[in-house]
């Protein structure tokens, strides 16, 4: 990970041990002064040793701190001269005027699909939309807003028709998982990344050889552990929307890539899809006055 690091910091920092947890604080509570300082200055500044910094570094897939510097560097100076959120914070008070609060939002959203830009893996992504044109049939899984989600790219993989189906009742997901084989595709969808329902269904489909994809904004998470292919979001809480509801944006970009991927590679037959349904659902269509 050389780009996103203060949002994929910011994302796993609650999970993380206390000492980590403390030079994570430090690096986002000033970024830049964090890619200025020496790995001494910054260990003492987070009360803990050059040797937990490093840790730290290796956690976030960074080789060392020096690694790590040109990162923050990199972004600091990238959000500076965009100024992504400049003199807006993530609260929205309950006297606030409602232009400020549409302010909050803004800018929140406009840094998260950055944050998630920044970190995804195009490699990855490719990987996945490869599978999915394979694939016999595609999977989605998730509860509550996630399950929103995969239920919205199983209408963009239907559009061009890549046969997916979507599954937010645990015995539903659990029985079309089941009946998955290799060269299938589930993908499970979690914030988190510790949705019961959704890992074990995730884990049923892996037990029949199906390729598994964990979305998750948490790259260390029990539903991470359990995939093939890994693809993380982002989070930027704000007030009233908090854990998953703040990462449904990120999922759906997320998503939308692996689309476009899976639409680069299906061309000719997503354009003729494109005209047929056009054409099919055009009597529905009210004509302008």
């Amino acid at each position: 990970m050389t780009s996103g690091a203060l949002g994929r910091v910011e994302t796993e920092l609650p999970g993380l041990p206390e000492a980590l947890r403390r030079v994570g604080e430090v690096i986002l509570g000033d970024p830049a002064e964090a890619a200025r300082s020496t790995i001494i200055a910054l260990a003492e500044r987070a009360g803990s040793s050059p040797a937990t910094v490093t840790r730290f570094c290796r956690a976030f897939g960074f080789s060392g701190y020096a690694e790590l510097r040109v990162a923050l560097a990199t972004e600091t100076g990238r959000a500076a001269q965009a100024g992504w959120g400049a003199g807006v914070g993530h609260e929205i008070g309950p006297d606030d005027p409602l232009d400020s609060a549409i302010e909050v939002m803004a800018a929140a959203d406009a840094r998260l699909i950055q944050d998630t830009a920044a970190q995804l893996d195009s490699e990855i992504v490719a990987q996945v939309a490869d599978a999915i044109v394979a694939a016999r049939r595609v999977l989605l899984i998730g509860v509550s807003t996630s399950g929103n989600v995969a239920t919205m790219f199983e209408g963009r993989l239907r559009r061009i028709g890549i046969p997916g189906w979507s599954a937010g009742d645990a015995h539903v997901a659990l029985s079309d998982a089941a009946l998955l084989g290799a060269g299938d595709v589930a993908i499970g969808i979690s914030h988190r990344g510790r949705t019961r329902e959704v890992m074990e269904a995730l884990a049923e489909a892996g037990s029949h050889d199906a390729t598994t994809v964990a979305v998750t904004s948490f790259a260390r998470s029990p539903l991470a552990e359990l995939a093939d292919l890994v693809l993380t979001t982002a989070s930027r809480e704000t007030t009233f929307r908090l854990g998953g509801l703040a990462a449904v944006h990120s999922q759906l970009f997320v998503l939308d890539a692996v689309y476009v991927a899976v639409a680069q590679r299906t061309y000719e037959r997503t354009n003729e899809a494109f005209g047929l349904t056009i054409s099919a659902v055009e009597s529905h269509r009210v004509e302008r006055g």
